[in-house]
């Protein structure tokens, strides 16, 4: 009965950059067997392609703009409908317009799909900047570091292969405020629209991670196939 599974079989983790959505959603990944689509992951990989979309995005990510409504939703509707995303999605930094939020919802319905549930990760705004400014991430093997949560033992330096730690240009405390900014006067009124129609829940994001997974867990009433230790975030 396809009709029956698919009503919760998507979500979207929704919150300002910084609140944790792409941490929670790699974890709910491993244990709802949901894919986690997110769109700043999907643009970074089309930059560093050097695709005609990475382009387009490249002069707006820099700014700490948002890309385009027409460019994102096709991009993120078409990766949803690919197999690995069969039993659901757990969309994450999309949809972040009233446009790109009907958009989700017409494009989910139209593959016979309802969204689930909206999760609102709730961070103080001075936790955020910290996350955001304070992120490195090693030029080697990809490990994160934070300068004021979790920072390397050697300045720049990462503990596991020794490699380079780089700030991404868009991870300036500058650049971090204007982004909360634009979330606040893009984003923000998403809350409203997704209240309205019954589908928003709203955790506590400061803190250990696992606590809060089970708070997103169960704020959006998802079965889950596994589990396993993770981490803390600030």
């Amino acid at each position: 009965m396809p009709e029956e599974v698919a009503v919760d079989m998507s979500i979207v983790l929704m919150g300002p950059p910084g609140a944790g959505k792409g941490t929670q959603a790699a974890v709910l990944e491993r244990r709802t067997g949901r894919k986690h689509v997110a769109s700043g992951d999907l643009f970074r990989a089309h930059m560093i392609k050097g695709t005609e979309l990475g382009q387009q995005a490249r002069s707006f990510v820099d700014r700490g703009e948002l890309v385009p409504d027409e460019v994102v939703i096709n991009m993120i509707l078409q990766r949803a409908k690919e197999p690995d995303c069969q039993n659901g999605v757990i969309f994450d930094g999309f949809p972040r317009t009233r446009k790109q939020a009907k958009a989700l919802m017409e494009g989910l319905r139209a593959q016979g799909e309802e969204l689930g549930a909206v999760v609102l990760l709730a961070v103080p705004r001075d936790v955020l900047l910290k996350r955001i400014a304070g992120r490195q991430t090693c030029e080697l093997c990809q490990t994160p570091y934070n300068i004021f949560y979790t920072p390397p033992r050697l300045e720049a330096i990462c503990d596991l292969c020794g490699g380079n730690l780089y700030t991404r240009t868009d991870d300036s405390m500058q650049t971090a405020r204007h982004r909360l900014d634009v979330y606040a006067r893009d984003t923000f009124p998403l809350i409203e629209f997704f209240r309205d129609l019954g589908l928003l829940r709203e955790v506590d994001a400061v803190g250990d991670v696992d606590a809060v997974i089970d708070l997103v867990t169960e704020a959006a009433a998802l079965p889950t196939v596994s589990s396993g230790q993770t981490g803390s975030v600030a």
